[in-house]
Formats: structure tokens, C-alpha cells, sequence
């Protein structure tokens, strides 16, 4: 027995060692689309934003596509659409899983951008818990940016020392990155001056200019440029110019619109009065070609993922035409067969009820004869033994009484069902309004958010959309209509989106939208319509829930 030893060891070794050798993970296939995204995003952002939807809504590796998303929310907080930056990043969690290694860098990335987002909408709590959910995950760079918006929204909440003691707790390391020193040096100084109005913040943020001009650091000269004329704004407007004309230039080579329009403010107030003319006409204009490009970005965005949604949903349309093509015919045999089986069963299934009825009618009957019949026919049987004078009134007396006493009929009756759930009748009722060349597309129609609103909201709620679906068929000649639901902060987000003929320059409310406007405003709420697009009609209902 002993030589049987070894070879035990042998073959519990190697259980052993199958168990701890992990599986190796396939390797993911590179992606063409998001390299060419990749290489869009300096030179062209709306062929960027087109390959990363498009890595985005196609089936792949969960992380390309919540990194795909990732990049899409930058580019639209750039565009100035902090809302749809919100959106698109809390679609790319979806994909990411805290659980993994491999998805914790864009999970930081992804947290980062929400809490820059929402310090933008000013939700300034909001941001603070997306920072820390950044931290979790965030290594080296990544950390200092979720630190500096932690601070940020610290110092926006007027909570000065939690801010300062951030900025402090990330100075030293961040001295081995110059740009990134000087900013936390500048921040720290301005937060420190907000704090105590007579603090002089001018070594601090001369210091931080010397380190970007040794580092020639254009983007941060522009920055300590503005603090600096912003500091001197008061006390030495000359010098106040001096340092609005240094940006001014810097902001030439290259260009930098947004930096310029920031100079031209400053040299407006502080500049010569023969000059602010020529200040004021440059800012306008800038202003007004900034705000151009900014609207054609989004709406180019929001072009792109309406096409990809739109042309997803036809492929899906054009799929079940040619499945439903090609089992017409084997369709047509199978219903005709089943019609036959379900004749012939239901015909076996009416006898063999019909033959049941009839035995538990027999049955009762039998009762009935036992219980009444027979039981009476054997008194008056036993009456007239007993009685022997044989008096024929008295019999046929007693026979009569015994046939009335043998009749009885009896009926029985039916059941009602429940009612629907709020969100399929609300479904129900939207689905309605589509045909052969209206299509309605519902999203975020669920259970769990209805189960927030109150019974009385959503009735007036079902009147308001009612309404519009009604002056969508009578006015708009739209082709789709998109309604989307969202409940955020406790309140309720309606968005109507349609592709039709859109509002009049004139327009007005008639009737029905007065009573819609009212409705709502009894809620607590607010409309709000957009008569600028020139195509098709994008209406916001905001109705609080609490």
C-alpha cells in the first residue's frame, strides 16, 4: 500500500495547482472606431462624438463602451450641455464594474467629470459625493483633480477651512507637476482671500505665475494674468490694464476665445475710453460666434444620437419585416392547424362538459327524487294501506301536494379583474397615438419611478399628455415623437420631443395649453417651450413630486 502514497500526492497536487492557475482573460480586440474618435478630438469633435456613439451603441467590451460614453459626457460639458454630459456619464456607469481593476481608471474619470458637472449646475452637495466616489478609485492625477473639485465645491459652499485644508494637504505633492502646483497654489490663495477680505494674496499668486512662465504654461499665464488684474482691480486699475492687456495678447497665439472674451471684459472697464468702443465691438462679436459654435456642437451631438437611435430602431423594424416574410407561410399552416385542433378540442371539450353537466343534474335530480319523491310516494303508499275506506279526495289531495314539492331550479354568475399599473395604462394610452406614420418612442417609463409620485399627480399628469399627443396629431405632421421621463432631486423631468413642422414665430397658447399650463402650475410646476429650433418642437415639463 505504501507505493500508492506518492501517486495520491501526485494527483491531489495537481487538482490543487488546476485550481489556483486563474484562466487567462482573452485579450480585447482593439477598436477602429475608437481609435479614429481618439484622433478626432483636437481636430474635429463632431467626428469625434460620431465614432464614440458609435462604439457606444454597438455590441462590444462593456469597458470600451462606458469609456466610449465617458468621452462623450467631456465633450458635451465642453459644448456648455452640463445636462447632457450628466446624462451620457451616468449611461457609461451602467457599463463600468467597481469589481474590476481594469475598469477603475474610467470609473475615476467618469466620477470626476460628474463632480466637475454638477459644480457647474451649482449642486455644490451633489458634486462633493461624486468626488469622494472619484477617490475611491482615483490614482496619481486623477486623485489631485477629484481633491481640487472637492475643494472647489467646498469653497463655493462658503466652507472655507475644509477647502483650504485640502489645498494644503495636496500642495507638496503636486510640486512634481508645475502646472498643477501653480493651480493649487493660486486656488489656495483666492479661497484664503475669500475668506478674510484683508488677506494679500499677491505673494502667493506671483509665486504662481514665475513657475508657468519658467514652464512657458500659456493656459496657466492666462489664469494668474486675470487673478491678477481681478486683484489690482481696486487699489491700481493701471496695473489692473497691464495685466488685462497681457492676457489680451496671450490669448492671440493661439487663439483662445473663451480666455479673450475674458481679457476684453477687463479692458472694457479699464481701458483708454478712445479704445473700449473697439473692445466692445470684438466682444460681441467673439460672444456671439462663441454661442454659435457652442448651439451647432450640441445640436450636432444631439443630431448624431437621435440618427444612431433612429436608425437602430428601423434596422430592428426592418429585421422583424423579413423574419415575419419568412414564416408567413409556415405561419398560415400552423395557424390553420391550430384553428383545427382547437375546434376539435373545444368541440371534445363542450361534450365531455356537457355530459358532466348533465350526470351532476342527474345526480341532483336522483337526490331530489330520494329526498322528496320517494320519501312522500312512501307515506301516501303507507296512508292508504292503514287506510282502508279508500277515499279517492283525500289521495289525490295528498299525490298534488307531492307534485308541487318535486320542482326546483337554481342559477350561478361570473367574476371582475384588477385594474392595470399606472405605467402600462400611461403606456397604453401614448401607444395609442402612433400609426403607419407617426411613431412614438416612450423611455424611462418604469414601475419604480411612478412608485414616487403621487396618485393625484399622475392623473393630472395623464390629462397633460394627453393633451400634447392631441395637438401633435392635429398641428405637427410629425414623424416621431420621443417622451422621456426622469426623476431627479424630487422632481419630475417630462421632455416631449417631436420632428414635425415646430412653432410658428407668432406662436401662442390657445386653449388647451392654457389649461395644460394651469394644470401644471397647480402642481407646483413649470413649462417650458422651444420656439427657437427651426424644425420640429421640444417641449420641458418640471413637476416637483415632494
Amino acid at each position: 500500500m505504501n507505493y500508492l502514497k506518492p501517486l495520491l500526492f501526485l494527483f491531489i497536487s495537481a487538482i490543487f495547482s488546476g485550481c489556483n492557475t486563474p484562466p487567462k482573460a482573452k485579450p480585447v480586440p482593439p477598436s477602429t472606431d475608437f481609435q479614429k474618435a481618439t484622433n478626432f478630438i483636437k481636430t474635429n469633435k463632431d467626428s469625434a462624438f460620431y465614432y464614440f456613439n458609435k462604439v457606444a451603441t454597438s455590441p462590444g467590451d462593456s469597458l470600451l463602451i462606458g469609456r466610449a460614453y465617458a468621452n462623450m459626457a467631456i465633450l458635451l460639458s465642453k459644448a456648455a450641455d452640463p445636462f447632457g454630459s450628466q446624462e451620457t456619464s451616468l449611461q457609461a456607469l451602467k457599463f463600468l464594474n467597481e469589481k474590476k481593476y481594469s475598469d477603475r481608471r474610467a470609473l475615476s474619470s467618469v466620477y470626476n467629470e460628474l463632480a466637475y458637472t454638477n459644480i457647474t449646475l451649482r449642486k455644490y452637495e451633489t458634486s462633493l459625493g461624486y468626488s469622494n466616489h472619484a477617490l475611491k478609485f482615483a490614482k496619481d492625477s486623477d486623485r489631485i483633480t477629484a481633491l481640487n473639485n472637492k475643494a472647489l465645491a467646498y469653497q463655493r459652499l462658503r466652507q472655507y477651512e475644509q477647502a483650504l485644508s485640502i489645498y494644503q494637504s495636496i500642495l507638496e505633492e503636486s510640486k512634481n507637476n508645475p502646472a498643477e502646483y501653480a493651480r493649487v497654489l493660486t486656488n489656495m490663495a483666492n479661497t484664503k482671500r475669500l475668506r478674510d477680505s484683508t488677506y494679500n494674496p499677491l505673494p502667493e499668486l506671483r509665486a504662481a505665475l514665475q513657475v508657468r512662465e519658467s514652464n512657458k504654461d500659456a493656459s496657466g499665464l492666462s489664469a494668474s494674468y486675470a487673478h491678477l488684474s481681478d486683484y489690482y482691480a481696486r487699489s491700481r486699475p493701471d496695473s489692473a490694464l497691464f495685466y488685462a492687456n497681457k492676457m489680451y495678447l496671450l490669448t492671440q497665439q493661439p487663439a483662445n476665445p473663451g480666455d479673450e472674451l475674458l481679457a476684453l471684459r477687463k479692458l472694457i472697464t479699464f481701458g483708454p475710453p478712445e479704445l473700449i468702443k473697439g473692445y466692445f465691438n470684438r466682444y460681441r462679436f467673439l460672444n456671439d460666434s462663441m454661442q454659435t459654435s457652442r448651439n451647432t456642437d450640441k445640436n450636432q451631438f444631439a443630431l448624431i444620437r437621435y440618427e444612431t437611435e433612429k436608425s437602430k430602431a428601423d434596422n430592428l423594424v426592418l429585421q422583424k419585416d423579413n423574419a415575419e416574410k419568412k414564416v408567413q407561410i409556415v405561419g398560415q399552416w400552423i395557424l390553420l392547424l391550430s384553428i383545427l385542433v382547437l375546434t376539435i378540442t373545444g368541440f371534445w371539450w363542450y361534450r365531455k362538459q356537457k355530459q358532466r353537466a348533465i350526470r351532476e343534474q342527474q345526480l341532483r335530480t336522483s337526490q331530489k327524487v330520494h329526498d322528496v319523491v320517494a320519501n312522500g310516494l312512501y307515506h301516501v303508499i303507507s296512508k292508504v294501506d292503514h287506510d282502508k275506506t279508500g277515499g279517492k279526495e283525500q289521495l289525490l289531495d295528498d299525490l298534488t301536494h307531492l307534485y308541487e314539492q318535486s320542482r326546483n331550479i337554481s342559477y350561478e354568475q361570473p367574476e371582475e379583474k384588477a385594474p392595470l399599473p399606472f405605467n402600462e395604462s400611461l403606456a397604453a394610452l401614448l401607444s395609442s397615438f402612433s400609426s403607419a406614420d407617426t411613431r412614438v418612442l416612450i423611455v424611462g417609463n418604469s414601475k419604480e419611478l411612478w412608485s414616487a409620485v403621487k396618485p393625484g399627480i399622475k392623473k393630472e399628469l395623464t390629462q397633460i399628455l394627453q393633451e400634447l399627443m392631441v395637438n401633435m396629431k392635429k398641428h405637427s405632421r410629425a414623424g416621431n415623437v420621443v417622451i422621456r421621463f426622469l426623476l431627479q432631486q424630487k422632481t419630475l423631468t417630462v421632455q416631449y420631443t417631436d420632428d414635425g413642422v415646430g412653432a410658428a414665430p407668432d406662436f401662442r397658447y390657445g386653449n388647451g395649453l392654457r389649461n395644460t399650463e394651469s394644470r401644471i402650475a397647480g402642481m407646483g410646476g413649470r413649462i417650458s417651450f422651444d420656439t427657437e429650433t427651426s424644425e420640429g418642437m421640444k417641449i420641458q415639463l418640471y413637476i416637483p413630486t415632494a
